[in-house]
Protein backbone atom coordinates (compact mmCIF):
# COMPACT_ATOMS: atom_id res chain seq x y z
CA UNK A 1 0.00 0.00 0.00
CA UNK A 2 1.20 3.80 -0.45
CA UNK A 3 1.98 3.40 -3.55
CA UNK A 4 0.83 5.19 -6.82
CA UNK A 5 0.39 4.62 -10.31
CA UNK A 6 3.38 6.43 -10.51
CA UNK A 7 5.50 4.60 -8.13
CA UNK A 8 4.57 1.72 -10.43
CA UNK A 9 5.50 2.84 -13.48
CA UNK A 10 8.82 3.69 -12.48
CA UNK A 11 9.33 0.04 -11.19
CA UNK A 12 8.13 -1.03 -14.30
CA UNK A 13 11.49 1.31 -15.73
CA UNK A 14 13.68 0.04 -13.45
CA UNK A 15 13.26 -3.78 -14.36
CA UNK A 16 12.68 -2.76 -18.48
CA UNK A 17 16.19 -1.41 -17.89
CA UNK A 18 18.06 -3.84 -15.69
CA UNK A 19 16.94 -6.21 -18.69
CA UNK A 20 18.43 -3.99 -21.32
CA UNK A 21 21.69 -3.71 -19.34
CA UNK A 22 21.48 -7.53 -19.26
CA UNK A 23 20.70 -7.74 -23.24
CA UNK A 24 23.61 -5.54 -23.50
CA UNK A 25 25.98 -7.18 -21.55
CA UNK A 26 25.42 -10.47 -22.97
CA UNK A 27 25.73 -8.84 -26.46
CA UNK A 28 29.14 -7.15 -25.90
CA UNK A 29 30.31 -10.83 -24.18
CA UNK A 30 28.95 -13.04 -26.60
CA UNK A 31 28.71 -11.20 -30.37
CA UNK A 32 31.00 -11.34 -32.90
CA UNK A 33 32.46 -8.14 -34.53
CA UNK A 34 30.71 -9.20 -37.56
CA UNK A 35 27.97 -7.89 -35.89
CA UNK A 36 28.72 -4.52 -35.96
CA UNK A 37 28.79 -4.52 -39.32
CA UNK A 38 31.95 -2.75 -39.65
CA UNK A 39 32.54 0.09 -42.52
CA UNK A 40 34.82 -1.46 -45.31
CA UNK A 41 38.63 0.05 -44.97
CA UNK A 42 39.52 2.91 -47.43
CA UNK A 43 43.27 1.98 -48.03
CA UNK A 44 45.87 3.85 -49.86
CA UNK A 45 49.35 3.07 -50.87
CA UNK A 46 52.45 3.76 -48.60
CA UNK A 47 54.22 5.65 -51.27
CA UNK A 48 50.88 8.05 -51.63
CA UNK A 49 51.92 11.36 -50.08
CA UNK A 50 50.75 12.59 -46.87
CA UNK A 51 48.79 15.15 -48.61
CA UNK A 52 46.84 12.81 -50.53
CA UNK A 53 45.96 10.71 -47.55
CA UNK A 54 45.10 13.53 -45.55
CA UNK A 55 42.55 14.88 -48.62
CA UNK A 56 41.30 11.26 -48.56
CA UNK A 57 40.21 11.62 -44.79
CA UNK A 58 38.77 14.86 -45.53
CA UNK A 59 36.88 13.59 -48.80
CA UNK A 60 35.15 10.33 -47.55
CA UNK A 61 34.80 11.63 -43.95
CA UNK A 62 36.48 8.58 -42.17
CA UNK A 63 39.49 8.87 -39.00
CA UNK A 64 41.44 6.25 -40.18
CA UNK A 65 43.21 4.67 -43.59
CA UNK A 66 44.75 1.03 -43.84
CA UNK A 67 47.85 1.76 -45.47
CA UNK A 68 48.74 -1.08 -48.24
CA UNK A 69 52.43 -2.09 -49.25
CA UNK A 70 53.22 -3.46 -52.61
CA UNK A 71 51.62 -6.89 -52.09
CA UNK A 72 48.22 -5.31 -51.25
CA UNK A 73 48.89 -6.31 -47.57
CA UNK A 74 48.16 -3.97 -44.81
CA UNK A 75 51.00 -2.21 -43.49
CA UNK A 76 49.74 0.33 -41.24
CA UNK A 77 47.31 2.66 -40.36
CA UNK A 78 46.59 6.34 -40.93
CA UNK A 79 44.60 8.22 -38.41
CA UNK A 80 43.36 11.78 -37.28
CA UNK A 81 45.96 11.50 -34.71
CA UNK A 82 48.60 11.00 -36.97
CA UNK A 83 47.58 14.07 -38.84
CA UNK A 84 47.70 16.54 -35.29
CA UNK A 85 50.78 14.46 -33.94
CA UNK A 86 53.10 13.71 -36.77
CA UNK A 87 52.42 16.00 -39.15
CA UNK A 88 50.43 19.06 -37.90
CA UNK A 89 52.47 19.19 -34.95
CA UNK A 90 56.10 18.91 -37.00
CA UNK A 91 55.64 20.47 -40.09
CA UNK A 92 56.62 17.73 -42.00
CA UNK A 93 56.68 18.56 -45.82
CA UNK A 94 53.03 16.74 -47.42
CA UNK A 95 54.70 15.64 -50.28
CA UNK A 96 56.47 12.78 -48.36
CA UNK A 97 55.16 9.47 -48.52
CA UNK A 98 52.26 8.63 -46.04
CA UNK A 99 54.71 5.56 -44.97
CA UNK A 100 57.07 8.06 -42.93
CA UNK A 101 54.09 9.40 -41.17
CA UNK A 102 51.67 6.33 -40.43
CA UNK A 103 51.34 3.68 -37.47
CA UNK A 104 53.49 1.04 -39.03
CA UNK A 105 52.68 -3.00 -38.30
CA UNK A 106 49.37 -2.05 -36.36
CA UNK A 107 47.33 -4.63 -34.20
CA UNK A 108 44.91 -6.34 -36.54
CA UNK A 109 41.57 -7.89 -35.11
CA UNK A 110 39.53 -11.15 -37.31
CA UNK A 111 35.53 -10.43 -38.13
CA UNK A 112 34.84 -13.43 -35.76
CA UNK A 113 36.78 -11.86 -32.54
CA UNK A 114 33.82 -11.13 -29.61
CA UNK A 115 32.93 -7.23 -29.53
CA UNK A 116 34.42 -7.43 -25.92
CA UNK A 117 37.86 -8.26 -27.02
CA UNK A 118 37.85 -5.60 -29.84
CA UNK A 119 36.54 -3.09 -26.77
CA UNK A 120 39.40 -4.46 -24.36
CA UNK A 121 42.24 -3.60 -26.86
CA UNK A 122 40.79 -0.57 -27.78
CA UNK A 123 41.04 0.82 -24.48
CA UNK A 124 43.91 -1.09 -23.15
CA UNK A 125 45.97 0.54 -26.29
CA UNK A 126 44.12 3.75 -26.55
CA UNK A 127 43.02 2.89 -30.19
CA UNK A 128 39.91 4.99 -31.86
CA UNK A 129 40.22 2.82 -35.09
CA UNK A 130 41.29 -1.23 -35.97
CA UNK A 131 41.87 -3.02 -38.98
CA UNK A 132 39.63 -6.12 -38.92
CA UNK A 133 40.50 -8.59 -41.28
CA UNK A 134 38.30 -11.21 -43.30
CA UNK A 135 40.12 -14.49 -43.37
CA UNK A 136 37.41 -15.92 -45.75
CA UNK A 137 37.71 -13.02 -48.47
CA UNK A 138 40.82 -11.50 -47.14
CA UNK A 139 39.23 -8.02 -47.30
CA UNK A 140 40.00 -5.24 -44.76
CA UNK A 141 37.21 -3.57 -42.45
CA UNK A 142 37.70 -0.62 -39.89
CA UNK A 143 36.34 -0.56 -36.39
CA UNK A 144 35.80 2.26 -35.03
CA UNK A 145 34.82 3.83 -31.35
CA UNK A 146 31.97 5.33 -33.28
CA UNK A 147 30.93 1.49 -34.27
CA UNK A 148 31.20 0.39 -30.82
CA UNK A 149 28.83 3.03 -29.32
CA UNK A 150 26.12 3.20 -31.85
CA UNK A 151 25.68 -0.82 -31.21
CA UNK A 152 25.43 0.00 -27.35
CA UNK A 153 22.99 2.78 -28.42
CA UNK A 154 20.78 0.51 -30.46
CA UNK A 155 20.84 -2.13 -28.04
CA UNK A 156 19.58 0.75 -25.16
CA UNK A 157 17.71 3.40 -27.35
CA UNK A 158 15.29 4.45 -24.72
CA UNK A 159 17.95 5.19 -22.18
CA UNK A 160 20.10 7.22 -24.30
CA UNK A 161 17.73 9.01 -26.35
CA UNK A 162 16.35 10.26 -22.71
CA UNK A 163 19.54 11.35 -21.42
CA UNK A 164 19.06 15.10 -20.44
CA UNK A 165 20.99 17.47 -22.50
CA UNK A 166 23.54 18.37 -19.99
CA UNK A 167 26.21 15.48 -18.19
CA UNK A 168 25.47 16.88 -14.88
CA UNK A 169 21.62 18.02 -15.78
CA UNK A 170 19.46 15.67 -12.90
CA UNK A 171 15.46 15.87 -12.73
CA UNK A 172 14.70 16.82 -9.11
CA UNK A 173 11.42 15.15 -8.98
CA UNK A 174 9.62 12.14 -10.87
CA UNK A 175 7.36 14.11 -13.32
CA UNK A 176 10.92 16.48 -14.29
CA UNK A 177 10.13 19.61 -12.11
Amino acid sequence: MGFSEFDEAYEDDVSRHADEERKLGEAILHAPIRALKPKPAVSIDEGASIGEAVQLLIDRHIGALVVTGDDGGIVGIFTERDVLRRVARSGIDTSRPVKDVMTHEPETLRLEDGIAFALNRMVVHGYRHVPILDAASGQATILSVRDVVSFIVSMMPSRVINLPPEPGLEARAPHGG
